[in-house]
């Protein structure tokens, strides 16, 4: 399989058709504006005590994705990354982590575990997949909606000898809360909450898959 930045093209490709998707509907029914209500701080995906089995994403405003500079200790990880994989690019690492940002996200809300399977690592598979299964057997519904993406940034970068590691900053305004088998609201809110996450990406650069995985998400 194909790779951008070391993603999936498959996934780089569902977060364009989505997006596009997005922007059609918006054409024909407008673009709805306001909210109501206190924002209060809502979950990660991995931290949600249960999955979330309803979700949407949209395209995001223009993202700061800043690389680290050269001199820093990121920036040196990242040249030791490159000089052990060619292929590797930091520019196209960070554009693939928003793309994969927005699909394991919107995977995670409708609590679809076939695309989540190659995108993580087994144990934060393990987790989610828990997570999916409580919230299933609760009966309870997340409802998770990107608006954007604020900021996608290189945080850290490790090279332990031929695993790569990556610890990407995100922060998105994200529509997030829970509903119980009734409809009744049980957590969080329908006002749009600006989320930080941290989500570490990690590769064995001599494997034969190309693909990063996320091995570890948690709320900044």
């Amino acid at each position: 399989m194909q790779a951008i930045g070391g993603f999936p093209v498959d996934l780089v490709l569902f977060a364009m058709i989505a997006a596009f998707l997005v922007l059609r509907l918006r054409s024909i029914l407008g673009k709805r504006t306001g909210f109501e209500g206190s924002p209060v701080a809502a979950p990660s995906p991995a931290a949600a005590a249960g999955p979330v089995i309803d979700g949407k994403a949209e395209p995001p405003a223009a993202p700061s994705r800043p690389l680290p500079t050269a001199g820093s200790a990121a920036g040196q990880a990242l040249a030791a990354i490159q000089a052990a994989d060619r292929s590797f690019d930091p520019a196209k690492f960070i554009a693939g982590a928003e793309a994969a940002f927005r699909i394991i996200v919107a995977a995670f809300a409708a609590g679809d575990r076939v695309r989540l399977r190659p995108l993580l690592g087994d144990d934060t598979y393990a987790a989610f997949d828990h997570a999916i299964a409580a919230r299933e057997a609760a009966g309870d519904t997340q409802h998770t909606e990107i608006r954007d993406i604020l900021e996608a940034e290189i945080r850290e970068a490790h090279l332990d000898g031929k695993t790569a590691s990556i610890v990407v900053h995100y922060v998105s305004r994200q529509i997030n809360y829970t509903t119980a088998a009734d409809g009744s609201t049980v957590g969080g809110t329908d006002a749009m909450t600006e989320i930080a996450d941290l989500w570490t990406f990690a590769r064995v650069l001599d494997s034969s898959d190309p693909s990063w995985h996320l091995v570890d998400a948690k709320v900044a």
